[in-house]
């Protein structure tokens, strides 16, 4: 079978991008891999000086990598606002926007906006940011939005109850509830936006078992066996981010795909068309955790566009 590879992907010279998470694992080999192509690549970062460190890498592996550092915590509705701001005074345009920044079953945290923190950083901080980008990606021929999902969105289920861990809390449910939610969003946003006549469009991408920092809050057990697991069932981040890399620049992708690994379980292997948990696919869910994410990140999609256009 032809798979396809990053040496496929045409010269994109004069793009834009923003990668979250930018400056270790997946996030790191989408950014190498999108500037190898001449894309310009805002590192979207919480750590500005971990985020240093990774565009000098990068720079030194390519001197004519355009890369550029902006601070983002995802975790604080504040702080993407602030981001959102200071990119459009910058910038114009926006051709690709990866969600990448994420965090694995850490324990029990609350954010200032009193959003449980996988929640608030995975899923509601990149709602967020996505919609507030809306009108620079709007100015990009055929731009695209891609949002990391997981395999573990089939662990479990959205608990519209309990979105917030007002129930109480299991790292792990919570993990699978945040790659399930971003996973919705992508599908549902694609619609929207076809719907409404954007010329942009919405992917998922998940990076298999890959071996990144995520994996530093596996439970003792796993972690004690993962020396003898991860050759096994694993790749490496670069393998890991090219799922993410197609979605970026495969031209011969419709919209509303989910890009995976190609083997068994979509463990590891080659980036193909993969498909997702019924869950990820329940218009009704999906209508539902529209509406909520929009009250709680305060932030209404399309609302502007929609009364440019009236008033003209």
């Amino acid at each position: 079978m032809n798979f396809w590879s990053l040496n496929k992907a045409k010269d994109k010279t004069g793009k834009i991008a923003i990668v979250t998470g930018a400056n270790v694992g997946i996030g790191y080999e989408t950014t190498k891999g999108l500037a190898s192509l001449g894309i310009e690549v805002i590192m979207a970062c919480r750590d500005l000086k971990k985020a240093e460190n990774a565009k000098q890498k990068i720079i030194k592996l390519n001197p004519k990598a355009k890369l550029k550092l902006m601070e983002i915590n995802l975790a604080s509705l504040d702080s993407v606002r602030s981001f959102a701001g200071q990119f459009k005074s910058q910038y114009d345009k926006l051709d690709i926007l990866v969600n990448n920044a994420g965090i694995m079953m850490t324990s029990f945290q609350k954010t200032d906006d009193d959003l449980e923190l996988q929640m608030a950083t995975n899923y509601f901080g990149h709602f967020l940011l996505t919609g507030l980008l809306i009108p620079v990606l709007e100015n990009s021929f055929r731009s695209r939005v891609v949002s990391l999902s997981s395999l573990a969105h089939k662990w479990g289920d959205i608990r519209f109850d309990n979105l917030n861990a007002e129930k109480g809390y299991d790292r792990r449910q919570f993990y699978a509830q945040s790659k399930l939610a971003c996973l919705i969003f992508a599908y549902h946003l694609d619609k929207k936006l076809v719907k409404k006549g954007y010329d942009i469009h919405s992917y998922a991408a998940h990076p298999g078992v890959s071996n990144t920092n995520l994996m530093q809050n596996l439970p003792k057990w796993l972690k004690f066996l993962s020396p003898i697991l991860m050759p096994v069932l694993s790749q490496s981040a670069e393998k890991g981010a090219l799922p993410v890399l197609r979605a970026c620049l495969d031209e011969t992708l419709n919209g509303g795909e989910y890009i995976g690994p190609s083997g068994r379980k979509q463990y590891k292997g080659h980036p193909v068309i993969v498909d997702s948990d019924y869950n990820s696919k329940e218009k009704d869910k999906a209508k539902k955790l529209w509406k909520v994410s929009e009250e709680i990140v305060n932030f209404k999609y399309f609302q502007k566009s929609r009364d440019q256009a009236q008033a003209s």
